[in-house]
């Protein structure tokens, strides 16, 4: 076998994912070491074309976090310029009907407005490019168009990352201008790829990271920024609901958020341990934008932006264990969004915050990272943040035990009698969670209209996802012929409606029999299909970097 020569490079710090939580890691870092005189390099690896091109979050932002980090954030530019003024929350009853929901009935920790700190309606993505701003003017070298392929392990501890290569055609042979990737090597990596990431998933099973929790659950969001009216828009106006079109075995529930420069964020949130495999997430967002309560606000706007993404959302019954001998998993690569707030931006900021003090800590007095670093399990439990995932942890099995309506009732009943309500669990896996096609009648989704809702292709198209034509499938089937063999009679392949971006689809080969074909070249890099396929088939893994979506301001 040809030995590849590879560059090395060494930090004392890499960062997977130049996210709210790396980046804020990566800020941290910088400032203990600039404070203490101390040379220090941190180096921050991701895989979109830029900073925020793959960063997509609703998103209401509570900046307590931020504020820790930059007690100055306000001088300094931050992207929070659309403080929350008022929330509305609503039940859909059907297509036409809703319930407005008393606010004295609102779970407390859905309230955005009345605290003494404020939350602002933000771009996720923006925040980012400003995080990223700070990290350099810090020192912090961040790598994008790089995406991290493989973890180094040496003598049961990890040493840094793999780069993949670039210029690699479909079957695996360099192509002109072949770059071998490079090594990066640390004292420590974090790893902080977002939900789902797929290093992160290789972390949690080799170290058996979640031995004694419950599984993993997630969601689906999906997200459209549109241009409104200036009649129709009312800045810092929040927006959240349930119910229609969903029904009562289906939980999730969507968010029609007021931005600044007269554009409305509108997106819904699916529970990804739905039993239906008719059901298709992106349709149900589709049809759900008609109803009066959300239509009344997009009706004569310019859809201008669509992307969706997995969400972590299992809270603390499913947190795995975040440290390993050389590394730690940190904010939604561990699972650290509060769902009840239906928040993850602070939290994993957080955690962000203390994995650096942790590191910066051990490295100071001459730690090599060979050992796991205790410490910061200490620090990360002592935190605000994991105080949070504390008194939510039943947040969302009770939803999933219950359903929404009486999910929410315990929910607030918990909340309001101080947390002291019986503990609920969910150990059923999402993808466990499908029944056969046969259980159900087919879902014919209404056409969309153009004007409200739209298709998989041109939706795709706002997403400004690009994957070279000729490179290797960054989706991996275990088992070529199983979607065919087995998907197709029992669940009629569901990857063609969970998936957001018509990445998977069943057609007819020459001679008119089935054939699963993968178009890639689609993907946005939501990692649903990792997650909800029923026989765990599908591998996602990251593709050439700087391949996937390019989200303007999502």
């Amino acid at each position: 076998m040809e030995t590849v020569e590879r560059d090395v490079m060494d930090f004392d710090v890499v960062i997977v994912g130049a996210g709210p939580s790396g980046l804020a890691a990566a800020c941290r870092l910088m400032q203990q070491a600039n404070d203490a005189e101390q040379e220090f390099t941190v180096c921050v690896v991701e895989k979109g074309s830029e900073v925020g091109a793959h960063i997509l979050s609703g998103a209401v932002f509570e900046p307590r976090a931020l504020t820790e980090l930059f007690p100055d954030w306000k001088e300094r530019g931050a992207p929070l310029t659309t403080p929350a003024i008022r929330d509305d929350v609503f039940l859909l009853k059907d297509a036409e009907k809703a319930q407005k929901v008393p606010n004295a009935l609102v779970p407390k920790s859905m309230h955005n407005t009345g605290s003494k700190q404020p939350r602002y309606v933000i771009s996720a993505g923006n925040l980012c490019r400003w995080l990223g701003e700070q990290a350099e003017s810090l020192g912090v070298e961040i790598f994008p168009g790089f995406a991290a392929q493989e973890v180094i392990i040496e003598d049961g501890a990890v040493r840094g990352i793999l780069i993949g290569d670039m210029g690699v055609s479909v079957d695996g042979t360099p192509k002109d201008g072949h770059m071998p990737g490079m090594e990066l090597r640390a004292k420590y990596t974090l790893f902080a790829e977002g939900a789902r990431g797929h290093l992160g998933k290789r972390l949690i099973k080799d170290f058996s990271l979640d031995a004694g929790c419950d599984p993993q659950h997630y969601g689906i969001g999906l997200k459209e920024l549109w241009d409104v009216p200036a009649d129709k828009h009312e800045p810092g106006l929040v927006v959240h609901g349930s119910g229609w079109p969903l029904d009562k075995n289906t939980h999730g529930g969507w968010f029609l958020y007021h931005a600044e420069n007269q554009q409305v964020v509108v997106g819904l949130i699916m529970d990804l341990g739905y039993q239906n495999p008719w059901l298709s997430p992106f349709d149900e967002f589709q049809r759900m934008k008609h109803h009066p309560v959300l239509s009344q606000y997009l009706e004569g706007g310019k859809r201008v932006a669509y992307g969706a993404r997995a969400i972590t959302k299992g809270g603390l019954n499913s947190l795995p264990k975040m440290t390993f001998p050389g590394g730690l998993l940190i904010g939604c690569d561990a699972g650290t969004l509060n769902f009840s707030k239906i928040k993850g931006l602070h939290t994993a900021m957080k955690s962000g915050l203390v994995a650096a003090e942790s590191v910066f800590e051990a490295i100071k007095v001459g730690d090599e990272g060979a050992q796991e670093l205790t410490s910061f399990t200490h620090k990360w439990e002592a935190s605000w943040a994991y105080q949070e995932l504390k008194e939510s942890a039943s947040f969302g099995p009770a939803i999933h035990k219950y359903g929404t309506v009486g999910g929410g009732a315990y929910n607030f009943a918990h909340q309001l009698l101080g947390n002291k309500l019986p503990s609920v669990h969910d150990t059923t896996t999402d993808y466990g969670a499908l029944k056969p096609a046969a259980e159900f009648e087919k879902i014919n989704y209404p056409k969309p209209d153009g004007k409200l809702s739209f298709d998989k292709p041109t939706s795709v198209f706002l997403s400004n996802t690009n994957h070279e034509e000729d490179q290797p499938c960054h989706l991996h089937l275990d088992d070529p012929e199983l979607p065919i063999r087995d998907n197709l009679p029992k669940y009629a392949e569901p990857a063609q409606r969970y998936c957001p971006a018509g990445v998977y689809e069943v057609v007819e080969d020459s001679a008119g029999q089935p054939r699963f074909q993968i178009n890639f070249q689609n993907c946005v890099h939501c990692k649903t299909c990792d997650i909800k396929d029923p026989a765990q088939n599908i591998t996602w893994v990251a593709p050439e970097g700087g391949g996937g979506p390019n989200y303007p301001n999502m």
